[in-house]
């Protein structure tokens, strides 16, 4: 099972938060450091989240079209 940390960008839906996963690797030719993101939604029933929060996500089954994901933690910002 994948289990990805984010940040909340969007708690507007009902039981359901949107993540952005931003990961940082180096370019093979180049040793440049470069980073992508990507959002996930994640299903959240018992957390009280707002935005810009840091999460602990992990996949699950298909719970809707789009959603594939579940907040399993809520972590200290730093």
């Amino acid at each position: 099972m994948k289990v990805l940390i984010g940040t909340i960008i969007s708690t507007k839906m009902e039981k359901t938060v949107v993540v952005e996963v931003i990961r940082k690797f180096r370019h093979r030719k180049y040793k440049k450091v470069i980073y992508k993101s990507k959002k996930y939604k994640a299903h959240n029933e018992k957390f009280d989240l707002k935005e810009g929060d840091r999460v602990k996500i992990q996949e699950t089954r298909p719970i809707s079209k789009e959603k594939h994901f579940q907040v399993i933690e809520k972590l200290k910002n730093k």
